[in-house]
């Protein structure tokens, strides 16, 4: 009898990659919840509507399920990390509460919760699990949203002390790679360059000076650390780094970017905004050591995939999927 697993947050960017992968493989009963973007193609999956904010709802959902994949969150670009910041906070904190408590509740195997690494401090060495320090501030503009990540890590953490439910919480880097979100009002720093750089017709802007350093993390990486969390975790509860382990400046970033989209372009740096040094990478040592995991995608090889990706698959004018015509 194969297993069940549900997948929240299965139309977003990371719960998309893991939806695929499970439905592919065929070895499991594949559940994806979605809230208001429709369901697509996923061979042998069984979709679910939900609201995960609704008690009743999440309880309903979880019956009967042996692995939870919480990849479902509020999400948006900076602009709202910035004007809008209580979406992320109250949104997260209320479905991730009703979720693990309703798990615990249904005595579910194991749950992976998405958390992430604006807690650490900018550092020029690679940063390990224990490197959070919880006496020192967050950035004020990731005060929300970290100290959010950082509950509901606690409360797998929780969990896990009163129950037989198995808990993975994954700190990962800057993700990239297939359906990420390309529009420049919701997108991030790697899916806002893609779409200028493919958009453009002769020149890009670049933000600042584009010294801030971050670790880079393909999702079919993201994706195998997942499976390998499944399949190897022997603790009740884990916190996991998860990245490349090295850095990439923004600068860099986007030189490649180009170099990959075979285009002739002018890089010009945008001096009227603001450039904060800021360097970001992750010791993933915890994971390899007892997983077996590491990243297989290069930064360069990630580009290259994402590029091809991108224009095989978004509507330039548009900035979403292109509409496949029926065979």
């Amino acid at each position: 009898m194969k297993k069940k697993i549900l997948i929240c947050g299965a139309t977003g960017f990371v719960g998309r990659n893991i939806a695929e992968y499970y439905a592919e493989r065929g070895d499991y009963e594949v559940h994806a919840v979605r809230f208001n973007r429709p369901e697509y193609h996923l061979p042998g999956a069984i979709w679910h509507k939900a609201d995960l904010r609704e008690p009743q709802t999440v309880e309903r959902l979880v019956q009967g399920m042996d692995i939870i994949v919480q990849a479902a969150a509020t999400t948006s670009g900076a602009k709202d990390i910035v004007s809008r910041p209580y979406i992320h906070v109250t949104d997260n904190a209320v479905m991730n509460s009703y979720l693990l408590r309703s798990a615990f509740e249904a005595k579910v195997k194991h749950i992976v919760f998405f958390s992430c690494t604006v807690m650490y401090q900018s550092s020029e060495k690679a940063l390990k699990e224990t490197d959070f320090d919880a006496n020192v501030p967050l950035h004020p503009r990731y005060f929300g949203v970290g100290n959010t990540k950082l509950y509901v890590e606690k409360m797998c953490e929780f969990f896990s002390k009163i129950s037989d439910t198995k808990f993975t919480a994954i700190r990962h880097s800057n993700i990239y790679g297939a359906h990420d979100k390309f529009d420049l009002e919701r997108s991030h720093v790697f899916g806002a360059t893609v779409t200028k750089v493919m958009t453009a017709k002769d020149k890009i802007s670049v933000w600042g000076t584009g010294e801030e350093e971050r670790d880079l993390l393909h999702a079919d990486d993201l994706v195998a650390f997942v499976d390998a969390a499944i399949e190897k975790q022997s603790e009740k509860y884990r916190l996991y780094n998860c990245g490349l382990g090295g850095k990439v400046s923004i600068k860099d970033l986007v030189h490649k970017i180009v170099g990959a989209s075979g285009k002739k372009l002018a890089i010009e740096h945008d001096l009227s905004q603001p450039t904060i040094k800021t360097s970001l990478f992750l010791d993933c040592s915890l994971a390899k050591q007892e997983l077996g995991w590491e990243p297989k995608v290069s930064l360069d090889d990630g580009i290259k995939r994402t590029v091809e990706w991108w224009a095989d698959n978004i509507d330039p004018q548009t900035l979403t999927l292109k509409v496949r015509k029926a065979a």
